[in-house]
């Protein structure tokens, strides 16, 4: 069974909402950023960037306690305000025709270590450690987890009956992107819907695998300080954003490779001939079609790759995703890639004219050859997670992408 809980959120005030809600800190241009942080007071960047105020770049513990006091700031100056009861709250994120209803909730860390809610990437320790060091610092969460659950007609006719209400914020961004929410705090309601989501065997990570492993690790930390433990604890839960499945976008990561290992144009398709089928495109814009056939761009030319499947083990879930199968044919036996993740011979790219970008920058010279895919499906994230396995570095792009500082969950 899932729990999801209801609680209080520290949020912009209503008019401040447009102005407070920030991308992820990566996302931002250096331009861009000095921009927002010179323009825009409310931005939560402020908040998570507190080093602009001294113009200086302040990295550690030095910047989490900073970051407490910004965050304390916005609350003294009434540009956040906490909700009085326990609410779920009802987001809306959509662009052009991709639209994304779910709920900010806050879901265990119990599931999470029990299984119950079900992950298909690894963490890296440093950063999970780092993170959680965050956590106890700050004292909140402003990032939630996107995670998914299977399409359920209950819960979206309760969703569509609650979008009747004025919501709390309506805006768009300047990227053209909706933003609408409204609070739920009705007993009855909130009640109904915990227990639909009690009825669920799995809730899926669709992105935020860090995030909830820090949360994790803070959770441990702070029964281990805490002798009354009883479990009910701000702590014991993390701040996520539930949709349905049917809901979610998958793109796909181009691989884009520095050099041929030390092998000629000719050496290289001669060792690709053992695993694929080989046809040539020439110089047009070729597109993957279907699963466990790539296309690949090398020297001014496309060429599709066909996977000669008789050679070709398909023996669990993580075989049968092109990420593995290119990593396992090409990347790791012909041009050397081992890790995939901090080779720096290898970068990725995503987004609709990325097959362009990769041409581009093979025509340029900044790469050697370039790889296309087809997006992973949402079956086959399941498929990894159910069987405990875990995908490549850099498998899936994922969308909604959601704002920071739209709801704040305290710890």
């Amino acid at each position: 069974m899932a729990i999801v809980r209801p609680f209080k959120a520290i949020r912009p005030v209503r008019d401040k909402a447009p102005f407070v809600a920030s991308r992820s800190y990566e996302e931002y241009s250096a331009d861009e950023l000095r921009s927002v942080m010179r323009y825009n007071p409310f931005s939560f960047l402020h908040i998570i960037n507190p080093g602009y105020k001294f113009n200086k770049s302040i990295r550690g513990s030095e910047r989490f306690k900073l970051v407490r006091n910004r965050y304390l700031e916005f609350l003294e100056n009434n540009i956040f305000i906490k909700d009085e009861s326990t609410c779920f709250y009802l987001y809306q994120i959509g662009k052009e025709n991709f639209k994304s209803l779910g709920l900010f909730c806050a879901t265990s860390v119990v599931d999470y270590q029990k299984g119950i809610i079900k992950k298909h990437e690894d963490t890296i320790l440093k950063r999970e450690k780092l993170f959680a060091d965050y956590l106890e610092t700050v004292g909140f969460n402003a990032e939630p987890v996107l995670m998914t659950y299977p399409d359920n007609e209950t819960i979206s006719s309760i969703l569509k009956k609650e979008m009747q209400q004025l919501p709390e914020y309506d805006f768009t961004t300047t990227d053209k992107i909706s933003h609408r929410l409204w609070k739920i705090d009705d007993r009855n309601t909130i009640e109904t819907l915990q227990g639909i989501f009690s009825e669920m065997d799995s809730l899926y990570i669709a992105d935020g695998h860090h995030r909830i492993a820090s949360s994790a690790l803070f959770a441990k930390r702070k029964k281990a300080k805490n002798e009354a433990h009883t479990g009910k604890e701000a702590y014991n839960f993390f701040m996520s954003y539930l949709i349905p499945e049917s809901e979610i976008k998958i793109y796909e990561f181009n691989r884009m490779v520095k050099d041929l290992n030390g092998l000629s144009k000719k050496e290289f398709l001669i060792q690709l001939d053992e695993h694929f089928r080989i046809e040539e495109h020439k110089d047009n814009l070729y597109r993957p079609s279907k699963k466990h056939h790539f296309s690949m761009y090398l020297e001014g030319v496309f060429y599709s790759l066909y996977l000669r499947k008789r050679l070709y083990q398909f023996t669990d879930a993580l075989n049968r995703l092109d990420t593995q199968i290119l990593y396992k044919t090409i990347l790791e036996p012909i041009l050397g890639i081992q890790d995939l993740r901090n080779d720096k011979r290898i970068a990725y790219g995503y987004g609709k004219y990325n097959l362009i970008k990769m041409k581009d920058s093979i025509d340029r010279g900044d790469f050697a050859v370039g790889f296309s895919l087809l997006p992973i499906t949402f079956q086959e994230i399941k498929d990894i997670a159910d069987a405990g396995l875990v995908m490549p570095p850099k498998s899936t792009y994922i969308e909604p992408k959601l704002r920071s500082g739209l709801t704040i969950y305290e710890l």
